[in-house]
């Protein structure tokens, strides 16, 4: 009885490990609790991790500041997502697409439990982008843009009302 003990103790342990193992290879590429460093802010809507993945942000869009001439508004909602990100730990959520054309994530982003994107087109600093089939946030980032716009704020005062 004492070796069966053993035995259903050590089958109990390597599984435990296998489990665990798989899921930590799932974690880095799933929607996993695993968060990421933010080693460095692109734009308002692209960052780059620690682990060298860039990640362009879900369902918005904020104005260009990587071509020239700058959009209006580019420059500021660059710093805005560098203040929200850049240093920090993100979680990062998938929808439907993995990666874009470029070779980089698509997900939702997260820090303290805030979604990046929401706190953006809230703030007026980008806009609602949607391209089928990632939609999962689509109705709720709508409302928040339609109140920043409503409102005239970030880009919706400043650059007249009009997305670039």
């Amino acid at each position: 009885m004492r070796l069966w003990s053993r035995r259903t103790a050590v089958l109990a342990i390597l599984i435990a490990l296998v489990a665990g193992a798989a899921y930590g290879t799932l974690a880095l590429t799933d929607d996993g609790p695993e968060t990421f460093l933010v080693t460095r802010v692109i734009d308002g809507d692209t960052i780059k991790l620690e682990n060298g993945e860039t990640v362009r942000y879900l369902l918005i869009d904020t104005p260009e500041t990587t071509e020239e001439p700058v959009d209006c508004y580019g420059r500021e909602a660059t710093e805005r997502n560098r203040e929200l990100v850049e240093g920090e730990r993100v979680r990062l959520e998938r929808d439907a697409t993995d990666r874009d054309a470029y070779g980089r994530l698509l997900r939702y982003v997260y820090v303290d439990g805030t979604m990046v994107q929401a706190q953006l087109v809230r703030e007026g600093y980008g806009y609602v982008y949607s391209r089928q089939p990632d939609v999962k946030y689509l109705k709720e980032l709508a409302v928040l843009e339609r109140e920043a716009r409503e409102q005239g704020l970030g880009l919706w005062g400043a650059c007249g009302g009009q997305v670039p």
